[in-house]
C-alpha cells in the first residue's frame, strides 16, 4: 500500500478554498463530497480497525483521521476527473486484475484487510484506490511515451492535477483546516474542532 503515499503526494501544491455549504466537506468542480460520506468512511475505517492487530500501527484518530479521509477523496476524484479528460479508458478487467496483484502482493485478503488498516483506506474505497493507481500509472505511461526524461514524470504528473484542481475551483470546508501546501497535506485551525468526529467514539 505504500503506492498511496506517492499518489497522494502528487497534489504537494493544490491550493483549497473554502467551501461555502457548511454540509459539504468538500467540492471538486460540481462533484460534491459530503460531510455523510466522509463520517461513513471514517466509521467504516474504525470498524475495520477492531478486527485486526493495530498495536504495531500508527493510525491516525479524531479530526487528523477526518483530513487524512477527506484528501484521499479529493486526489481520487481529481483523478478521476482527469481521466475524464484524457479520455483514459479503464475496463473493469483491469480493475480486476490490479486488485488481484494487490490481494497477491499483500499475501492473501486476510493480509490486504490488515494492510488497508494499516493505510487507512476503508474496503469501500478499495476499488477508488485502484481507479486511481491505474489511471496515474496510465498517466506516466503516456508521458514516457512522450518522451519525458523519466526524472521528470513525478513533476509532470503534479502540474497536470494541480491544473485540474484550478480549473475544478477545488474548495474544502474550513471546519477540517486549510491546505497546508508544502507538505501536501490539510492543517488544522482553530475551528477544525467542529469537524465530522467518529459516532460514538
Amino acid at each position: 500500500m505504500k503506492k498511496i503515499l506517492a499518489l497522494l503526494g502528487v497534489i504537494s501544491v493544490l491550493t483549497l478554498s473554502g467551501c461555502g455549504n457548511i454540509d459539504n466537506a468538500a467540492t471538486v468542480g460540481s462533484i460534491t463530497i459530503s460531510q455523510a460520506s466522509a463520517q461513513a468512511t471514517i466509521d467504516e475505517v474504525l470498524a475495520e480497525r477492531e478486527k485486526v492487530d493495530t498495536t504495531q500501527m500508527q493510525l491516525q484518530s479524531g479530526n487528523a483521521l477526518n483530513r487524512n479521509q477527506l484528501r484521499f477523496m479529493i486526489v481520487t476524484t481529481l483523478f478521476d476527473e482527469i481521466a475524464k479528460e484524457l479520455k483514459l479508458e479503464i475496463s473493469s478487467t483491469e480493475i480486476a486484475k490490479t486488485k488481484s496483484d494487490l490481494i497477491s502482493q499483500s499475501g492473501g485478503e486476510a493480509a490486504l484487510a490488515r494492510n488497508l488498516v494499516a493505510a487507512e483506506i476503508a474496503p469501500s474505497n478499495f476499488d477508488r484506490y485502484v481507479r486511481a493507481i491505474i489511471t496515474s500509472n496510465k498517466i506516466q505511461e503516456a508521458l514516457k511515451a512522450s518522451g519525458v526524461d523519466d526524472n521528470a514524470i513525478s513533476a509532470r504528473v503534479t502540474q497536470l492535477v494541480n491544473a485540474k484542481a484550478a480549473e475544478l475551483k477545488v474548495k474544502v470546508n474550513p471546519r477540517y483546516g486549510t491546505w497546508d501546501s508544502e507538505n501536501g497535506g490539510i492543517v488544522p485551525t482553530d475551528s477544525a474542532g467542529s469537524a465530522v468526529v467518529p459516532s460514538g467514539k
